[in-house]
Formats: structure tokens, C-alpha cells, sequence
């Protein structure tokens, strides 16, 4: 992506959760080289923040509610969670959780648009978000893949104000024209069971080594190692617990 911080009405974090905290420590930190810190305190429930050097870069939580699914979830921030809950709920929209504190740390909510697509929202107050973008084992895209992008399209832009890029191929997210992610049009290749969903990709240093990497670490390749038309080399794996997430060649971004 263009943007190497945290910024208004862009990605700001991701976060995994798992039914298998310790086997994702495991399976990410071999994958991307994470340093993970669990939050001792008992009221954080296991909350972990993945580090690369002294970067906070993601973090990985254990399923809070029965019916949540395992999943990478993607936050956008905002200047005040409470506006944006209502401003998105006008928009077609629906808050699933909050807006509520996060001790000092933030102001955040859970959403879905109103193809279906989870996301959440971050008011940040101690904490901004991810420390870097873009290097090898941390956020550098996120993508939406949904079956109603013209309606994505007025709702995403309304919320937030992003900029959009459009080809006949993929469309483009940015904000002031400073790309940060894309959509995908589900089609009859994605099974009717897969649900609209946001998917972040992480750059590494070498795809294939890490599409092989994830594999022997009992994950599974879902797209195999591509380079995309003027685009980076990708490849779309799944953790073995069954989160989605893509990885890309570091310094080919946005």
C-alpha cells in the first residue's frame, strides 16, 4: 500500500481470531518471524500482540463468542467510533459490537456492510495502530472480496470518503488517491458458503518460499504463487485452523 501509517479512513490493524492461540503463535511466528506477547491482564482475555523488532504489526485473540468464525478481521480508523457507527448504519450498515473502550488504548466497533463483510472501526487514543506497513511479515493491502461491489463502492465511500480506481479488472481503495487495498468480485469460482469478507495481505521477502513454508506447517496453499498482470506476486493461504490471508512480494505494493 502508499500509505506507512496509521491514517483516517484507512487500514490501521489487523487481527486474527483463532479457536488455537498457541498453535497460531506457532504456525505466524515461523511463517512471518512474529514476536507474540500475550496481555497478562486477565479482563484483555488472552490478547496478543504480534511484534516484528519493537513494531506492533498484528495480533492474534481467541474466539470471544460462539458463533464468531476464525478469520482475519481488518480495522479502518476513525476520529471518533461513536460518528462513524451512526454514520454507517445510515449508510446501509450494521453494528455488531460497540462502540466500547478498550482500557486507554482505543474506542472500537465491529460492523458488517451491507453486503455482509465484517470490519471493524478504531478510534485511537494510546495506541494508533500497526507500527509498520509494508516490510516483510507485516500489512501491506487489504482487499475486499464481496458479490455486490457497486453497492461496496456508494457504502465505503460514503463512510469513509475513500478514492476509487477502476479498471476492467480490479477496482482500487485509496485515500486521496493514495492506494491501500482493492476489491474482488465473487463469482461462481467462490462456493455460495464463503461469505463477503475482508482479506489482508501480508508482504514477505520471497512468496513462493513462503506459500511452501505456510504448507509445511500444516497450512494450505488456497491460490498458488502468481504474478498478477502490472501487479505483484501473490498466493491466498489458509492457516490451519482455516483463516484466509494472502501474502505479496515486499516492495511491489500499491
Amino acid at each position: 500500500m502508499k500509505l506507512d501509517k496509521p491514517v483516517l479512513g484507512g487500514p490501521c490493524w489487523t487481527e486474527l481470531g483463532t479457536d488455537d492461540l498457541e498453535g497460531a503463535k506457532g504456525f505466524y511466528g515461523e511463517l512471518f518471524g512474529w514476536r507474540a506477547e500475550t496481555d497478562p491482564r486477565q479482563e484483555a482475555g488472552g490478547y496478543t500482540v504480534a511484534h516484528l523488532g519493537d513494531a506492533a504489526v498484528a495480533a492474534l485473540a481467541p474466539l470471544y463468542q460462539e458463533t464468531q468464525p476464525v478469520a482475519w478481521n481488518v480495522s479502518f480508523a476513525v476520529a471518533d467510533a461513536d460518528t462513524a457507527a451512526r454514520e454507517l448504519t445510515a449508510a446501509g450498515g450494521t453494528v455488531l459490537l460497540g462502540p466500547m473502550d478498550v482500557f486507554d488504548v482505543g474506542r472500537f466497533a465491529v460492523a458488517v456492510d451491507p453486503a455482509g463483510a465484517v470490519f471493524q472501526l478504531w478510534q485511537a487514543r494510546a495506541f494508533p495502530g500497526a507500527g509498520v506497513f509494508n516490510a516483510p511479515g507485516s500489512l501491506g493491502w487489504v482487499e475486499l472480496l464481496t458479490r455486490a461491489p457497486e453497492r461496496a463502492v456508494e457504502f465505503y465511500t460514503t463512510v469513509f470518503g475513500w478514492s476509487v480506481a477502476s479498471s476492467a479488472h480490479y477496482t482500487r481503495w485509496g485515500i486521496d488517491g493514495a492506494d491501500f487495498g482493492g476489491m474482488v468480485r465473487m463469482d461462481e469460482k467462490f462456493p455460495h458458503e464463503v461469505p463477503p469478507h475482508w482479506l489482508p495481505y501480508f508482504a514477505v521477502a520471497d512468496v513462493d518460499a513462503s506459500a511452501a513454508r505456510a504448507a509445511e506447517a500444516s497450512g494450505t496453499v488456497l491460490m498458488e504463487a502468481t504474478s498478477v498482470p502490472d501487479g505483484p506476486r501473490i498466493a491466498v493461504l489458509r492457516d490451519p485452523r482455516g483463516a484466509v490471508f494472502g501474502v505479496y512480494a515486499a516492495g511491489q505494493e500499491g
